[in-house]
């Protein structure tokens, strides 16, 4: 087995990948893969190698994660607009030992090589891994691996603390691809065309619209980057089925409507992930559209699908959904017990979806995933009487950011480095666009001087922009307990 064989067994001539600008049949694309593949082996690469994959939503993304797993290694998925420091961080929590870019990304990875200890090499992968057809490449098939064997680190907060690197393997990949493909509400058909515009270092892009679309024999439209009139220009051009978005997106589709509102006259699904979706978004939306808005449960750990509300005969407000097909959930309370319907308790999961772990992480692991197969999300949920889900707090501090995650303690510990700060603490708050936003109070050293628009400056060059306050207040003093902890609700 190998998640890399999706894009096996579909007729050569049929779309797979598709531009504003080219078209890749199923064809083209294994024998692309077949070049990367054997570039990067006989560049040296080996089996469990770990390759950092530094590029925009483009095809040079897909051919280089299925080349790296269909010759046995390890994609690691990185932000390309990470600042150097973050991103050599990852490098080296993954033990990341070659890089692969596009050719935008070369000039921040040559300064990430410097900083980053087990990074060995850098490819520009526009130059080296896009031209079939050279001639010393060796052809190189594809390796069987084990169901157990990784194929994805990807980083998030997750539910056990800042930068870790959750160990999705490949059974876990095709569990979830398999899972969604197993009612008809929920599959695709090789005829639908999808649209994915969000980054692909982020699990809900990656798995639940490429790799499913390639799974179905379907083809997927990659949008670099996203701006709402040109994104709808670009479903009504290509004939988009299946449509699939953050909360965000959703609001700008809306927003960039015409006045007769028939952009998505083709779509016949549309769904919301990665972070909680605002009822009146949705309201807005198919009173706009005339197209419900589908949303779900899920976090990366699960790779990434639990719920759906698209299993559902009627969407309740607030529902998250039923799982998918071969997927347990449990409501628990503080004993351990399970929940009456309509009381909360924390969101446990068991899966073949269930990932591995954190990477070279057995503490953070431990926390997270019990021995009989239970991973322990640190969400509070209730479900009703239809055992539907409702997903209402979180037991972590974590910040959802348009479906990136967010740890308060990353941010503090950046600003707490500026040397006028004497206390920092960072909480998130309401957006109707985003789900939520980091908002930080900042307490400065007496004597020391330092405007919010400086500690601003200070956190973009150390933090992606999605982990920036989008508020800084300069305070007296911060809320704390008596055992010295910052109270989070009390300055929520």
């Amino acid at each position: 087995m190998n998640l890399a064989s999706i894009v096996d067994g579909h007729w050569e001539g049929a779309p797979a990948l598709v531009t504003d600008e080219d078209v890749i049949s199923y064809g083209a694309l294994r024998s692309q893969v077949m070049h990367a593949r054997g570039v990067l082996t006989g560049g040296g690469m080996a089996r469990g190698d770990r390759v950092g994959l530094v590029c925009g939503t483009t095809p040079l993304f897909v051919v280089t994660y299925l080349a790296v797993l269909s010759a046995g290694g390890v994609a690691v998925p990185l932000n390309p607009s990470s600042p150097p420091t973050e991103m050599a961080r990852h490098l080296d929590i993954a033990g990341v030992g070659l890089a692969i870019g596009d050719s935008e990304a070369m000039d921040k990875l040559s300064d990430v090589a410097g900083k980053c200890p087990s990074l060995q090499s850098v490819v520009n992968g526009s130059e080296r891994l896009q031209a079939p057809g050279v001639p010393d490449v060796p052809s190189v098939e594809a390796v069987e691996v084990a169901t157990g064997d990784a194929a994805l680190l990807v980083f998030t907060a997750g539910t056990a603390g800042p930068s870790k690197a959750a160990t999705l393997t490949h059974g876990n990949l095709l569990a979830n691809l398999a899972q969604l493909a197993a009612d008809e509400r929920t599959t695709l058909r090789s005829d639908d065309v999808t649209l994915v515009e969000v980054p692909l270092f982020h699990i809900f892009g990656l798995n639940v619209v490429v790799d499913m679309t390639l799974y179905c024999g379907a083809r997927v439209v990659l949008g670099e980057r996203f701006d709402p009139a040109g994104s709808l220009a670009r479903i009504r051009r290509h004939g988009v089925t299946v449509l699939a978005g953050v909360p965000p997106m959703i609001a700008a589709w809306s927003a960039a409507a015409g006045p007769r509102a028939d952009e998505l006259a083709s779509v016949r699904q549309v769904i919301s992930g990665a972070a909680p979706l605002n009822p009146e978004i949705a309201r807005t939306f198919a009173a706009t559209f005339g197209l419900p808005v589908h949303q779900g449960y899920g976090l990366t750990e699960a790779a990434p699908v639990v719920t759906t509300t698209a299993l559902c005969a009627q969407v309740k407000l607030g529902s998250v959904g039923l799982p998918l097909p071969g997927i347990e959930i449990r409501v628990v309370d503080a004993d351990g017990a399970e929940a009456f319907a309509g009381d909360p308790g924390e969101i446990w999961v068991r899966g073949e979806n269930v990932f591995a772990g954190y990477w070279a992480d057995e503490e953070a692991t431990k926390a997270v995933l019990g021995p009989d197969g239970w991973l322990h999300t640190g969400d509070i949920g209730v479900r009703d009487d239809d055992g539907e889900l409702f997903v209402v707090d979180r037991t972590k501090d974590l910040i959802i950011v348009s479906g990136f995650n967010v740890f308060p303690a990353e941010v503090e510990d950046v600003i707490a480095g500026h040397p006028a700060v004497a206390d920092v603490a960072v909480v998130g708050a309401p957006n109707v666009l985003t789900g939520e936003e980091v908002r930080a109070k900042v307490v400065l050293r007496p004597d020391a001087q330092a405007s919010a628009e400086e500690i601003d400056r200070f956190c973009r060059e150390r933090l992606a922009g999605y982990k920036c306050p989008a508020d800084i207040e300069i305070v007296g003093a911060l809320a704390r307990g008596l055992a010295g902890k910052i109270l989070r609700r009390t300055l929520r």
